[in-house]
């Protein structure tokens, strides 16, 4: 088997993990086991907190330690494991812990995946930046797969999901140690403080107003990033409540529904160059604060009849509306920060997004569904919810695009790419 094709297996089965479960678990936590918006909340809110800290102690570890593809294998062994305890598990408290450990294991090896690809296109003399981008797109394939094999299994609703995520994640963890050794690399400095040691010496730069305001802007959208994976599948699913929807696709497919968003990210990737050499890295992140007004708004007035174009669209609208904040604003810290902290930086903006950002979003969207949006029967006002959440992407885009001063320069990017 060839590097690149074991590489293209690793991603695949990278995502293909998460995928099982990650946009079903609302609908088990609501339909399923009957929990509250703030319970569910908490438990997705694990996601944020495990980024905060995980991929930093895990890179130190990759780093000094432990071979890369050893550490990816035990982690997601460790998994698969915790995955196939949650079937056992019928109180919310006691999943907030079991899903926070399986969030401590799954998300350093994100990062890990792409250091392990990167390290090992590099020893065998390829391109990296021609050969892994094909290959990473086979990630969000296996995100794709799964979602459909959860949905067509009829696992969408029950404990199913985790025991086909943790079967993957064991058999990835056993075949990560057939991949080519990844040593430490010891790049970091035996002398250097536990500051250096977790990037955050990139916290310096919340002095300079400009880059304070990025990561500020970064945090509000972070909060917005995961709340249709929280909720999407479990909206869909709620239709069935409602006579005349009862036999719709929609209902019976809401998962593979909700995959369009994640084809749409497949596509609009390709288009982001394009879009950052005509408007620029400000109108970009712009576009992407509109994309999720739209999102919202589009899901708040959707139905599965005459309404179902409304949701399709929504999930067309989501590949930009993820990606282009993602890659645009990797790409200003990119051309805007020192060389010796850009790491540093980077992690920054996916603590702020991803940590700080994305587990205000879980915790806070829980308790306002909860407190304005059940209604006395103990259904869910989604109009409502979706309208709030559209109101509140309005409300950050109209303030950036106010105060957050960036004049477009096509040569910074040229650079980048170059």
């Amino acid at each position: 088997m060839s590097i690149r094709l074991r590489l293209t297996l690793m991603s695949f089965m990278q995502f293909f993990v998460w995928g099982a479960w990650l946009i079903t678990i609302g609908t088990y936590c609501f339909n399923a086991k009957g929990w509250t918006g703030a319970q569910f909340g908490a438990i997705f809110s694990t996601l944020a907190l495990s980024s905060l800290f995980m991929p930093a102690l895990a890179g130190i570890i990759a780093d000094k330690w432990l071979n890369a593809e050893k550490l990816y294998g035990i982690l997601h062994i460790l998994y698969g494991m915790i995955l196939f305890y949650v079937p056992s598990v019928n109180n919310p408290d006691t999943l907030y812990y079991v899903i926070f450990g399986a969030m401590i294991c799954y998300m350093p090896t994100i990062s890990l995946s792409n250091s392990i690809a990167y390290n090992i296109l590099k020893n065998n003399s390829y391109d990296v930046v021609k050969v892994f981008p094909p290959i990473r797109v086979w990630g969000t394939i296996g995100f794709i797969v799964a979602m459909w094999i959860t949905n067509l299994t009829g696992s969408k609703a029950n404990s199913n999901q985790f025991l086909i995520a943790g079967a993957g994640a064991i058999i990835l963890g056993l075949y990560s140690f057939s991949l080519p050794a990844c040593p430490p690399q010891k790049t970091i400095a035996k002398d250097a403080s536990i500051i250096e040691q977790l990037g955050l010496t990139a916290f310096k730069l919340f002095a300079n107003y400009k880059m304070a305001l990025f990561f500020i802007f970064s945090m509000f959208l972070g909060a917005a990033l995961q709340l249709t994976n929280m909720y999407g599948d479990s909206y869909l699913d709620d239709f069935k409540n409602s006579p005349q929807y009862i036999d719709s696709f929609v209902i019976k497919y809401s998962t593979i529904i909700m995959s369009i968003s994640q084809i749409s990210e497949t596509v609009f990737i390709l288009t982001i160059p394009f879009f950052l050499k005509r408007f620029g890295i400000k109108k970009v992140m712009l576009f992407s604060m509109l994309a999720w007004v739209l999102r919202f708004g589009l899901f708040s007035y959707g139905n599965p009849a005459d309404g179902l174009w409304m949701i399709i669209l929504s999930c067309i609208v989501y590949g930009m509306a993820f990606d282009f904040f993602n890659i645009s604003g990797s790409l200003f810290i990119e051309t805007k920060t020192d060389s010796k902290i850009r790491s540093s930086a980077q992690g920054l903006f996916m603590m702020m997004t991803n940590g700080v950002g994305a587990f205000l979003g879980s915790k806070i969207s829980g308790y306002l569904i909860d407190k304005y949006y059940v209604l006395p029967d103990g259904f869910k006002n989604w109009h409502g919810i979706w309208l709030t959440f559209s109101v509140y992407a309005l409300v950050i885009s109209i303030l950036f695009s106010i105060l957050f001063k960036h004049k477009h320069d096509p040569k910074a990017l040229l650079q980048v790419q170059h």
